[in-house]
C-alpha cells in the first residue's frame, strides 16, 4: 500500500506513524528534493540547502517535527523551525524564504490522535505524485551521511508568524471596518494567528476554539463542527462567522442567523467580486466534481466559465495552474486564491469574504443569494467493488436517471480510492427528488435494482 495519500503521510501517531519514520521520510526528502539545477548550484556555491518545519498544535506534533528536523539536519539540511503556524503560513514562508522545500506536520481536520506529514517543495507548492513515489523508494536507500560541519543547523524562525500576517493584509482590496467577527480557530493552528489578523485588518472579533492543549483540536469546534460557531454568532450578534480546520487550510463560514455558508458560495462570492475587479483570470473558476449543480448555474448567471477537476485540492491547483487560473477550491472549504497563496488558506479566504461584505455593506446571506443550493444526497455503497461504477447495468440506470433529470439536476458515481466503496450522489430542485433518485441508484451499484 503507497505511504503517501492524496494530502500527504497520515495515520495514527505512534501508530503507523512513527517517530522512526518521520525521520527515515525526512531523510529520503533530502536525498530526492535535493537534487536539481538550483539545489546543485547551491551545493556547488558551498551553501547547504534550506527547510523549513512547521506542525499544528496536537501533542504529537511536537515529537514528530522534532523527529523530521533531525533528519533534514543530519542530512545536511539547514532547517528554520517555524514552530504553531497553519499549514498555508509554511507555504508561504518556503516561497517567502526561497527555501528549497519544507513539511508541514498537522492531520488537518482529523482528530487530535492522528497526525501527517505534508512536503511542500521550492516555492511552496505540494509534491506532484511522481516526485512522492520517488521519496517513498528513497526511504530504503542510501541516506545523506555529512560530518563535522557540513551537517545542517536547527534555528527558530523568529518572525515567521509577523511575515504570514503581513502578507495576509497586504493581500486585502479594503479593510474590515464595522464587521463583527465570530472566529473559531478548531483548537489549531490559527488559534494565535487568525484573531490578531482579523483584529489588524480593521474587524472587532469574538474568538471560540482557540486554546489548544494539544488533544483538543477539532474536538466539537472548527469547519467540520459548525453548532457551536453558529450559536455565537446569534447570541453575540455578530455579521457573521468564520470556522478554520485544525491546520487553517479551510474557511467555511455562517451568516447573522447562523446558516451555512459553504465552499461552493463562497467560491461564488468571491468570483464575482474578483470578476468585478479584473482579478479573475479568463473570468474563469476551478471547481470538482462534487461542487453543487447551483454553483455552475450562478457562474453561467454571471458570465463566469467553470473549468471541474477530480476530488482534492492538489488536483483543483494542477487546473488553476495549467490555465493560469486565479481562484479554485472546493465545497468543503478549500479555496486557493492563487495570486497570494499556492494551497488552500482559511484565513486568506476569511478576509477575503469579509472584504467584500465590508465594500458593499450587504450581509453575507444577500452576497451567498448569488447562487441557490440543489439538494444534494450522498450514498457511500460499502462492500462493492470500484468496477461496480462502470457495470453496464450501473452505468444504464445512471443515464436513466440523467435522462429523466434533464437541466434540473446532476448525477455523479465515484468510487473510492481507499475503500470498497463507490459513492452516489444526485442533485435535484427538490430534496425527496434527490433522494428517491439516490436511493434507485444505490440499489442498482448493490446489485439488488
Amino acid at each position: 500500500m503507497a505511504l503517501f495519500g492524496t494530502d500527504g503521510v497520515r495515520g495514527l501517531a505512534n501508530g503507523p506513524l512513527t517517530a522512526d519514520l518521520a525521520l527515515t521520510l525526512a531523510q529520503a526528502t533530502a536525498v530526492v528534493l535535493g537534487q536539481g539545477r538550483i539545489a546543485e548550484a547551491r551545493k556547488a556555491a558551498g551553501k547547504r540547502l534550506t527547510a523549513v518545519v512547521a506542525r499544528d498544535p496536537r501533542v504529537s506534533g511536537e515529537f514528530l517535527a522534532a523527529a523530521v528536523a533531525a533528519g533534514l539536519a543530519s542530512s545536511g539540511v539547514d532547517v528554520l523551525d517555524a514552530g504553531v503556524v497553519p499549514t498555508p503560513a509554511a507555504a508561504y514562508l518556503i516561497a517567502d524564504i526561497d527555501a528549497d522545500f519544507g513539511v508541514m506536520v498537522s492531520a488537518s481536520h482529523n482528530p487530535a490522535p492522528d497526525n501527517g506529514i505534508k512536503i511542500f517543495a521550492r516555492g511552496g507548492v505540494k509534491l506532484p505524485d511522481e516526485v512522492e513515489q520517488r521519496i517513498e523508494e528513497a526511504m530504503t536507500g542510501p541516506k545523506l551521511q555529512p560530518t563535522g560541519g557540513d551537517v545542517g543547523r536547527i534555528r527558530r524562525f523568529a518572525d515567521a508568524e509577523d511575515r504570514y500576517v503581513v502578507h495576509l493584509l497586504a493581500s486585502l482590496p479594503n479593510r474590515l471596518t464595522g464587521l463583527h467577527i465570530v472566529l473559531d480557530c478548531a483548537h489549531g493552528a490559527a488559534s494565535g494567528v487568525s484573531p490578531e489578523t482579523f483584529r489588524d485588518a480593521g474587524a472587532r472579533v469574538t474568538v471560540i476554539g482557540a486554546d489548544p492543549d494539544g488533544v483538543n483540536i477539532n474536538d466539537g469546534v472548527g469547519s467540520t463542527h459548525l453548532d457551536k460557531l453558529a450559536a455565537e454568532v446569534v447570541r453575540t450578534g455578530a455579521h457573521l462567522g468564520i470556522a478554520h480546520d485544525g491546520d487553517a487550510d479551510r474557511c467555511l463560514a455562517v451568516d447573522a442567523d447562523g446558516k451555512v455558508v459553504d465552499g461552493d458560495q463562497i467560491m461564488a462570492i468571491l468570483a464575482v467580486a474578483m470578476k468585478r475587479r479584473g482579478r479573475l483570470t479568463d473570468d474563469t473558476l476551478v471547481t470538482t466534481v462534487m461542487s453543487n449543480l447551483g454553483l455552475h448555474r450562478a457562474m453561467a448567471a454571471q458570465g463566469i466559465n467553470v473549468v471541474t477537476a477530480a476530488v482534492g485540492d492538489r488536483y483543483v491547483l494542477e487546473a488553476m495552474n495549467e490555465g493560469g487560473y486565479a481562484l479554485g477550491g472546493e465545497q468543503s472549504g478549500h479555496v486557493i486564491m492563487s495570486e497570494f497563496a499556492t494551497t488552500g488558506d482559511g484565513l486568506l479566504t476569511g478576509l477575503h469574504l469579509c472584504a467584500e461584505m465590508a465594500r458593499t455593506r450587504k450581509s453575507l446571506a444577500e452576497l451567498a443569494s448569488v447562487m441557490t443550493i440543489f439538494p444534494q444526497v450522498l450514498i457511500n455503497v460499502r462492500g462493492v467493488e470500484r468496477s461496480r461504477a462502470t457495470d453496464p447495468d450501473v452505468v444504464a440506470a445512471v443515464r436513466r436517471v440523467e435522462a429523466e433529470l434533464g437541466d434540473t439536476g446532476r448525477v455523479l458515481l465515484r468510487p473510492s480510492g481507499t475503500e470498497l466503496m463507490v459513492r452516489v450522489m444526485v442533485e435535484a430542485a427538490d430534496a425527496e427528488t434527490a433522494q428517491r433518485y439516490a436511493d434507485e441508484l444505490a440499489e442498482v451499484v448493490r446489485g439488488e435494482g
